[in-house]
């Protein structure tokens, strides 16, 4: 499943418009602790997490993410943005949290 569907089935906001949107979705990794997702997450996956700032986009590009999706609705700087579009990393918004955004993406059938 792409970006573009998963943002469309789970009607997620992106701040990146189209930007990666293409991107297939291989899993899922959940965590807001930056070194811990560095060590355990896998290159396709999206990143369920509340962090909002710069070095998320790093950590992604990093690792080959598909995309982030930003839980509980919580506000992204601009220049995250900004660093997003530039690397190419699709950043999502959801009002939901963590948890619930978890269940929605096993009940799509990605991460069971």
């Amino acid at each position: 499943m792409t970006v573009k569907e998963i943002c469309a089935r789970l009607n997620l906001r992106s701040l990146t418009g189209e930007c990666g949107m293409d991107k297939e979705v291989k899993g899922v990794y959940i965590c807001d602790l930056l070194s811990w997702v560095m060590a355990h997450a896998h290159a396709g996956d999206v990143w369920v997490t509340i962090q909002t700032h710069t070095n998320i986009i790093a950590v992604a590009t990093l690792l080959e993410l598909s995309s982030i999706i930003i839980s509980e609705d919580a506000e992204v700087e601009e220049d995250t943005i900004k660093k997003a579009i530039e690397e190419g990393i699709p950043l999502l918004v959801s009002e939901k949290s963590s948890f619930m955004v978890a269940k929605d993406l096993i009940d799509i059938g990605i991460g069971s």
